[in-house]
């Protein structure tokens, strides 16, 4: 049933009420449902592997990105330190004719494809596992749920639930289409796939694909396609460890209230500890798939494990 479009705050209350796992994995818990994702579970994701090929789900990281300055999200900086030039004119000071080249970056953890760490989003001051947002990311950072403390959770069975082939025209959704649990459920029975606990699942909707025809315009906080704030009780159900699109947002935007921004975040990231992907790629992966018809596979997506950090770009590999 579709909420209530004049009050989120209701909306909201209800959902992170119905759907929390505060207290399921301890008061001191730091990885929220990547607990799901367990030996047994990566053993299942390694026994996909049969071809040996494999997909980066990554975006390029470099000053073309889709970023406009919102919330002084910039794209990545890229600066040589050292450079050939620097060698052929004997600038380096190594001995034996040897010399090289060093660099170095500087962007938003946020920027391109990426991981939402635990202390990304707060909900009425409160932060994953009920705890005072405060109190937990300060100006040095998560100091509790840093996304270094799931450096080596993050690699098991992904899925794959291309919606925009499945119920888009042409491979895409529109902008502002809300997919539904109904949207997932019939994806995932048209792949012959199930989703389920521990699972790592990537919902593309085509919004990339289309970004790459016309450009970035609003990709980066835009009009879009992505999850519907009803899916909360989806995705606490399922119990999967994790869920990534490749949009900026994740989730339908404009948001499905009158007057709401990311209400499916204030949910998902805090209430129900669940670990949210962005930007990433997913095309040649769905392109494979359709043609092989194969849906799942061995996934890995660490993050970086930069101390304190409430999200981290990440390099995802699927290998079928």
């Amino acid at each position: 049933m579709a909420p209530d479009r004049t009050d989120p705050e209701g909306a909201i209350r209800e959902a992170a009420k119905s759907f929390s796992n505060w207290g399921r994995w301890g008061e001191d818990d730091r990885v929220g449902t990547l607990n799901f994702l367990t030996e047994d579970k990566r053993r299942e994701g390694a026994a996909l592997v049969r071809r040996g090929v494999s997909f980066s789900l990554s975006q390029r990281f470099d000053m073309d990105g889709p970023q406009n300055g919102w919330r002084r999200r910039t794209n990545p900086v890229h600066t040589m330190l050292d450079t050939g030039t620097d060698a052929a004119l004997g600038l380096q000071g190594f001995p034996h004719g040897l010399g090289g080249a060093d660099d170095v970056v500087a962007m938003p953890l946020q920027c391109s494809t990426q991981w939402d760490g635990l202390g990304h989003i707060f909900d009425h001051g409160k932060a994953w596992n009920g705890r005072d947002a405060a109190r937990t990311v300060t100006s040095d950072g998560d100091l509790v749920t840093g996304i270094e403390h799931m450096a080596a959770d993050v690699a098991g069975r992904g899925v794959l639930l291309d919606v925009g082939h499945v119920v888009g025209q042409d491979g895409e959704l529109a902008a502002g289409f809300a997919i539904t649990e109904e949207h997932l459920t019939a994806t995932a029975e048209a792949h012959g796939v199930r989703i389920g606990r521990g699972d790592i699942v990537l919902v593309r909707t085509g919004r990339l694909a289309r970004a790459r025809r016309e450009g970035w315009g609003e990709y980066a906080g835009g009009p879009a396609p992505g999850l519907s704030f009803t899916t909360a009780g989806w995705l606490h159900g399922t119990e999967i460890a994790a869920i990534a699109t490749d949009t900026w947002g994740f989730e339908v935007r404009p948001n499905e209230f009158e007057h709401a921004f990311q209400p499916l975040h204030q949910v998902a990231i805090p209430n129900i500890g669940l670990l949210i992907g962005e930007m990433w790629d997913l095309d040649a992966l769905a392109a494979d798939c359709a043609a092989d018809g194969v849906y799942e596979f061995w996934l890995t997506a660490a993050p970086l494990p930069i101390t304190g950090a409430v999200g981290s770009p990440v390099n995802p590999l699927a290998v079928k």
